[in-house]
């Protein structure tokens, strides 16, 4: 088959579109047929070398969509979703034709939303709106999108105005160009983020923080009383906030939660399907590359340019 592989850290040009052989069945695993994927920011840290417990050579892919092509537990054909775990880390991940993955860790999807729609939607939506619940959000709340230009940002966006079209949700841009591009996504106001440092001086009711840690006080300045902030992301490039005082650092009668991908289950990615087909949500793919493009991909995902 064909698939890209790393084979040691570095650039985009490190990624080989190449033969390897197709993977072989083993107990507790099936075959999948891979129809597409994502490129998210933590494969582009792989990449580079900044995941420590991760092993070259490797194909990468924290995602795909896909059907069983052998099982021993699905039938052949079961159209598929599988996000996080260790795929694409301990053992080979989306960027092939076909990957064997754990049985825990593929949820099968009943759906006629087209195939686009289901590539663009698993790690970004999943994430977005895992965090969305989180947030307990209602329509009379004022929300800040603080990661705006990502694909969970604008994922998020427009999960939201989906269910409530009035809502008022700010976005953040570290450039003033990307500005008008967001107001013409859906979102209501546009905020400059300089150096991780918000330049407002205006307060949210719930705040979906996707730069993480590098930002999070700033975050919590601009937080009202019994406020939410949810750290979801990790764009900032820190992992962990150091010497964390949550009764110094937090603001009065507010609240701090978090949610990752890796909180999945079959019964949660349906629900995210269902709630995009009942509520209409327009979810598309930003831009498509063949399997051999995967490098540009990476160019592209790294650029700044990128949305």
């Amino acid at each position: 088959m064909k698939a890209v592989v790393i084979y040691e850290a570095g650039g985009p040009e490190k990624l080989i579109y190449t033969d390897v052989p197709k993977p072989e069945m083993k107990e507790g695993w099936s075959l999948i047929k891979i129809q597409a994927f994502g490129i998210n920011h933590s494969e582009i840290f792989t990449r580079k070398g900044q995941s420590p417990s991760v092993k070259f050579p490797r194909i990468l892919g924290i995602e795909c969509v896909g059907v069983i092509e052998e099982s021993e537990v699905y039938p052949k054909g079961q159209q598929i979703i599988s996000i996080m775990g260790e795929m694409g880390r301990a053992f080979d991940g989306g960027y092939a034709e076909y990957t064997l993955l754990p049985n825990e860790q593929i949820y099968p999807i009943e759906s006629d939303l087209p195939l686009e729609t289901l590539a663009a939607f698993p790690e970004t939506c999943y994430t977005a709106y895992g965090s969305m619940l989180n947030l307990n959000i209602d329509e009379g709340n004022s929300v800040l999108v603080r990661g705006a230009t990502s694909g969970v940002g604008v994922a998020f966006m427009k999960l939201l105005k989906a269910q409530y079209p009035n809502i008022r949700i700010t976005g953040t841009s570290r450039k003033e160009k990307k500005v008008q591009r967001l107001i013409d996504e859906g979102f209501d106001e546009v905020v400059i983020d300089k150096d991780n440092a918000l330049q407002t001086d205006k307060k949210f009711d719930r705040v979906i923080d996707l730069i993480g840690p590098a930002a999070l006080r700033d975050t919590f300045l601009h937080m009202n009383p019994n406020s939410i902030v949810c750290c979801t992301g990790l764009l900032g490039g820190i992992w962990a906030l150091p010497e964390f005082d949550p009764l110094e650092d937090m603001p009065p009668d507010s609240y701090l939660t978090s949610f990752h991908s890796g909180n999945v289950t079959a019964a949660k990615m349906q629900a995210i399907i269902d709630y995009i087909k009942e509520h209409k949500v327009d979810i598309k793919a930003e831009k498509v590359f063949a399997l051999n493009e995967v490098p540009k991909s990476h160019e592209n995902l790294e650029s700044a340019d990128s949305f």
